[in-house]
């Protein structure tokens, strides 16, 4: 191939690039699951940045299934309580950031948390601020968060992205 014809193959290929380029980026901004990537806090589904946890997809927002809540309730009703040693080392990294006041390796750590999937006491909005905790081998900001009360004397622990919460007893 010569000339015009493969300055054309070169110009597709290209194009072709960018575009899964393009792709993989908007799949990593919006492929966390619905609070990942920050957004104002009017969107459901937009990845822009932000100062305050957007909400998420409107099938999450439903009470959770009981077997959902079950899997980190004590038996008196409440959350079961970890002492911050039977946190992931990087869980007890990110509780000592917290205790520091930053500075946080993500934008959106100390955003609000919206509790939308109701598993945490409800509190009215804003009360409740959220908080990366890194997991090895994601690209991402991955499914793990440290969620605070208001005064940051409560705390809370996921590892899967808020369907299920323990309650971190200091």
């Amino acid at each position: 191939m010569s000339g015009p014809a493969r300055g054309a193959r070169t110009a597709t290929v290209v194009v072709t690039v960018l575009v899964l380029a393009l792709v993989a980026v908007l799949v990593g901004l919006v492929g966390d699951g619905g609070s990942g990537a920050a957004a104002p806090a009017t969107s459901t589904a937009s990845a822009q940045p932000r100062t305050t946890a957007r909400p998420t997809a409107p099938a999450r927002r439903a009470s959770p299934a009981p077997t959902r809540r079950s899997a980190t309730t004590a038996p008196g009703g409440g959350l079961r309580s970890v002492s911050p040693a039977d946190l992931p080392r990087e869980a007890q990294a990110t509780l000592s950031l917290i205790d520091a006041g930053g500075p946080f390796p993500y934008a959106q750590d100390g955003a609000t948390f919206g509790n939308y999937e109701r598993v945490l006491p409800a509190h009215p909005r804003g009360w409740y601020r959220e908080y990366t905790v890194r997991t090895p081998g994601e690209r991402d900001r991955g499914p793990r968060r440290i969620v605070t009360g208001d005064d940051d004397r409560l705390v809370y622990y996921t590892g899967d992205h808020y369907a299920t919460f323990v309650q971190v007893v200091r």
